[in-house]
């Protein structure tokens, strides 16, 4: 892949002077072309070996655009607060809103690399994070983004050569480093392991683009050009975005129309005297969990689904009762703002995850993509399709970072569920619960019935399993809850 970019490309002095005024006029008119569009955002990734322009080429798209408009992130080692959550987190962060263009300097591959080129992981560690790159870039594409690939390559002469000009010249001697040479020494090793990384990773959604950075001139044309074309080819396009692709295989319904929510029994009751002794057992239990040493390990996600008037709110209350308020925070899950409907679906979760040591409990979830977004139409059958994937991968990747997820469906009748309602309707303090969008949705009660069923079925892992509470009787509910947190958090600290 990078013998390609051995051919010694150069643009004369001359040749760049006639072609960089309308390339850079060009450019901004796209940049605005696309802000004003705002349907998608334009990711840059700019990677490749030391010495190579990668620098300059950032501040040059800077320098020829609205840097108003452009979201420039360099990447180094991840700060503490990074390093307490799943690696992935800083470039969530980092992703550009729609109308926007991201330059990623250092990017979700740049750890993976280095860390396999100086043998701190071992080539399966390497194997996947590269499929996980390509659920992430995957994912992206499928949001309608734009990602162009950079790499940057010199020959190991010239790379030597470009570093001992900028080491001897006193204007850039600063720029050169102790680790600039140490990447250096292992320049065949970084060569052999980048070439098959860039192999297995350069997709349909998101290929690379070599770009021989011996010459500064036809380095920079090369990168603008080609950013030029894919934007304009892209807002050219009829929705603004590429086609979406469903590469989910289809959900096949039970030949009885048997599912497993109507399998449980909503007859389930414990009296208030045993659930007070229970609750307070379980929540000692909860406290001095988070407390143990070991806890400092790990973080809690807690996530709450199910009908309305289930019960929800009262079991978080139950939990947050037996934690410090220092350690917790409670996200209710609402119709997304224009800052979230700007990014991918999965931004404004990953934007709440809790430090180690802490909690975040989500009053609905990620899953609104597979229930509500999919029973109301908020997207495409396509999109809430292959939200069953994208989430198992999300879950995968909290889980691996240590994370304990706790899933709870709470499942009520639909005679409860009136009997609810009609008593919040009578109790003053208790209005402000139901709505008129709350009775809307108790007509498409089957749909959202079938389509929890098929969440369940499709979501609950080995890493993530879902815990199914029959609600009906609340004392029930939120034993069956605290007890399964208790334990899923105790198992965690054994394990360990």
């Amino acid at each position: 892949m990078f013998e390609a970019a051995e051919v010694g490309h150069k643009l004369s002095k001359g040749q760049y002077k006639r072609i960089e005024p309308r390339l850079r006029a060009d450019l901004l008119d796209a940049q605005y072309d696309l802000y004003k569009n705002g349907r998608f955002p334009v990711i840059l990734l700019i990677s490749g070996v030391r010495g190579a322009g990668k620098g300059e080429t950032v501040n040059l798209l800077n320098e020829w655009m609205d840097p108003r408009h452009i979201h420039t992130h360099a990447f180094d080692d991840p700060s503490d607060e990074e390093c307490e959550r799943p690696p992935m987190w800083r470039f969530w962060r980092a992703l550009p809103p729609k109308g926007r263009i991201g330059i990623l300097f250092g990017s979700w591959y740049t750890a993976p690399i280095i860390d396999r080129v100086f043998k701190r992981t071992r080539s399966s560690d390497l194997v996947r994070s590269i499929e996980e790159i390509n659920h992430f870039e995957r994912m992206l594409a499928d949001e309608g983004a734009l990602i162009l690939k950079f790499w940057f390559h010199l020959a190991k002469n010239r790379q030597k050569k470009r570093l001992k000009a900028l080491e001897s010249d006193p204007e850039t001697r600063w720029r050169i480093t102790k680790r600039d040479w140490d990447f250096f020494k292992v320049y065949d090793r970084f060569y052999r392991i980048s070439e098959d990384t860039l192999r297995q990773t350069s997709t349909a959604d998101a290929p690379w683009i070599m770009v021989e950075g011996s010459d500064p001139e036809y380095r920079a044309v090369t990168v603008g050009k080609t950013l030029l074309e894919a934007m304009r080819k892209r807002l050219q396009a009829p929705s603004g975005r590429a086609e979406t692709k469903n590469r989910t295989a289809p959900i096949v319904r039970p030949v009885d129309k048997l599912h497993i929510l109507r399998k449980m029994d909503l007859g389930l009751k414990l009296d208030k005297k045993r659930y007070e002794a229970r609750l307070e057992q379980l929540q000692r239990r909860l406290a001095l969990a988070t407390r143990h040493p070991r806890f400092r390990e790990h973080n809690v996600v807690c996530l709450f689904e199910g009908m309305d008037a289930a019960g929800k709110g009262g079991a978080i209350r139950r939990i947050t009762a037996a934690l410090d308020a220092r350690l917790y925070h409670t996200i209710p899950i609402a119709a997304p703002t224009d800052e979230e409907r700007a990014q991918p679906y999965l931004w404004r979760f990953w934007r709440h995850l809790p430090r180690k040591r802490r909690f975040t409990l989500y009053d609905r979830s990620w899953y609104g993509r597979v229930l509500v977004e999919r029973i109301e139409g908020f997207c495409s059958e396509a999109d809430w399709m292959r939200a069953y994937a994208e989430i198992n991968d999300f879950e995968e990747q909290l889980a691996r970072n240590g994370a304990v997820i706790a899933k709870y469906w709470l499942q009520i009748s639909k005679e409860e569920q009136y009997r609810r309602f009609k008593e919040r309707e009578k109790t003053r303090f208790k209005r402000f619960k139901i709505t008129p969008e709350d009775w809307r949705n108790r007509e498409k009660w089957d749909a959202y019935q079938l389509a929890a069923a098929d969440m369940i079925e499709r979501t609950s892992t080995a890493h993530a399993p879902w815990v199914l509470v029959e609600a009906n009787d609340k004392y029930h509910a939120r034993v069956k809850i605290l007890a399964a947190l208790v334990r899923a958090i105790e198992s965690a600290l054994a394990a360990r």
